[in-house]
This record gives C-alpha cells, structure tokens and sequence, in this order.
C-alpha cells in the first residue's frame, strides 16, 4: 500500500505541535521535523510535518487530491 502526505495549512502553533486545517477539518501535528510559521503549508504525513511547501504548490495538490476523489464515487 502507498503513503500518502497530504497538505495541511498551520494555524496555531504551541511548542514543538501545531493545529493543521484541511478542507474546515482541524487536527493537532508534530512540526518537529520544519520550521514553520502561522499561514505555512507542510506536507502532513502520520501526523508529522515533514516538509514545509509554498501555497501554490499546496493548492495545486489539494485541487488534484480533489480531482482524484470525485472520481472514486
């Protein structure tokens, strides 16, 4: 089976954790691995940021991941 990361905008952060929103669902990551600020975009993979991306690029994946479901119902 293939892992898959998916974009997730920063929109608090506290310490070494954050809170990430996709699609109006917010949930609590690890930003250990990056150095991000409020407003960033990171690639969420179980539940670690493990590369931060510019917004352009996050929003191309997301219409894509998008894309792609629509298709599977």
């Amino acid at each position: 089976m293939m892992c898959l990361g998916i974009p997730v905008k920063v929109v608090e952060i506290s310490g070494n954790s954050a809170i990430g929103e996709i699609g109006g669902v917010k949930r609590k990551i690890d930003i250990s691995f990056v150095d991000v600020k409020v407003g960033d975009y990171v690639i969420l993979h179980a539940g670690f940021a493990i590369q931060k991306l510019d917004e352009e690029e996050a929003e191309e994946t997301l219409k894509l991941l998008r894309e792609m479901s629509d298709g599977l119902y």
